[in-house]
């Protein structure tokens, strides 16, 4: 049962194959069976491995932490109602993307591997610098120019080597793909690599032990890669399996208008993402015109009974002053997230309980915020 499992062609590996895609080129998934030994769990330190036996990273030796996780689950207001916020912003290096990289960079150590790369927007190329630079591991970080500069720096601090490429998002992600294919290297994909999805997946823990393990009704996310959407997916899904959560909750994600293709594809019934023409967002974490994992994403929305919405521009910014009027120095891209929790609470019960989160600080992007600010 534990293995890797190409979702094209069905070939198995086992989870000690130094693979992030299948051979046939196409997308691997982790088939794992977790345990929750719940009454172990509860004893052990308030971090994302208590969840230990849940995570598929065989050799305890390997797993390189920062103590991270089990952020606080905070009642937060919007108007005339309260919804539960966990605040993710504050791990280690700023966003939930510790999460994927704790465990992904465990199992490289635990493969053996020396020398990564990895392409980012920003938030993941600071983890998995931080992550790697703690476990010993070189890696080189792809990202836009266009990225803002409070991430390059913590990237190069963290000992990485950053290579800035001119033009989009998904350049970026071609540049690293033939740097791979040149050199044969591993790739820390916080979209190809599966093992990243497992470290995401411990938000869905967290949330439902700090609701004594009771499931919301609604969790309302961020979606450009799929990251903590599907890492959710996974989670909740696996509580629910092992019969510790009775439901599912409904996944709501969150795009930015100006490039939204998995909100195209959600609202025209696709089970492909189509091609879209990307347009400039202040939301650059989950601007992704290409999605590699659109159609796992898709299903996940689909079997959680959940939808897709988008915001535009000027309700990223408005939620953005909204939230830090009331303390919360939150990045542009995780005020997208509050600006779709916004926009979908006067659909949802007022009995009905609602789960979102702040995924970045804003003392990442300062420099960008005050532009913002300055311009509206």
């Amino acid at each position: 049962m534990n293995q890797l499992k190409c979702t094209d062609c069905d070939k198995q590996f086992s989870l000690n194959e130094k693979l992030w895609r299948c051979r046939c080129g196409g997308i691997l998934d982790i088939e794992f069976e977790p345990d929750f030994p719940l009454d172990k769990i509860k004893q052990r330190k308030k971090n994302m491995w208590r969840y230990r036996e849940a995570i598929p990273i065989a050799k305890g030796a390997d797993i390189i932490s920062f103590d991270e996780g089990f952020t606080p689950l905070l009642k937060v207001n919007f108007d005339e109602r309260s919804v539960l916020i966990k605040q993710d912003h504050i791990f280690p290096t700023g966003s939930f993307k510790d999460r994927g990289a704790s465990v992904l960079v465990s199992k490289i150590k635990e493969l053996g591997i020396n020398n990564v790369v990895e392409d980012s927007s920003g938030n993941a190329g600071c983890a998995i610098a931080a992550y790697c630079a703690h476990a010993g591991i070189s890696c080189e970080i792809f990202v836009p120019e266009s990225t803002p500069p409070g991430k390059l720096t913590q990237i190069e601090l963290y000992g990485a080597k950053l290579t800035k490429v001119p033009g989009s998002r998904e350049e970026t992600a071609r540049a690293v793909i033939r740097v791979i294919e040149e050199a044969q290297r591993y790739y820390a994909s916080h979209s190809w690599n599966p093992f990243f999805f497992h470290g995401t997946k411990t938000f869905a823990y967290e949330v439902c032990e700090q609701l004594n393990w009771e499931v919301p009704d609604y969790v309302v996310l961020p979606v450009g890669n799929g990251t903590l959407v599907l890492g959710a997916y996974i989670g909740f899904s696996e509580l629910f399996n092992a019969d510790i959560i009775e439901k599912l909750p409904k996944i709501i994600g969150v795009q930015a208008k100006n490039c939204a293709p998995l909100y195209k594809a959600y609202q025209e019934k696709l089970e492909i993402v189509p091609k879209i023409e990307a347009m400039g967002t202040i939301s650059e974490g989950i601007a992704i015109a290409e999605p590699i994992r659109g159609k796992q994403i898709l299903k996940a929305i689909k079997k959680s009974n959940g939808e897709i919405i988008a915001v535009e521009d000027h309700e990223i910014v408005e939620a953005l002053s909204k939230m830090c009027r009331q303390g919360f120095y939150i990045e542009p891209t995780a005020a997208a997230t509050i600006a779709g929790l916004n926009k979908y609470l006067i659909r949802v019960n007022p009995d009905e309980l609602v789960v979102s989160v702040f995924t970045g600080h804003g003392m990442k992007t300062t420099e960008k915020m005050k532009k913002i600010m300055d311009s509206n």
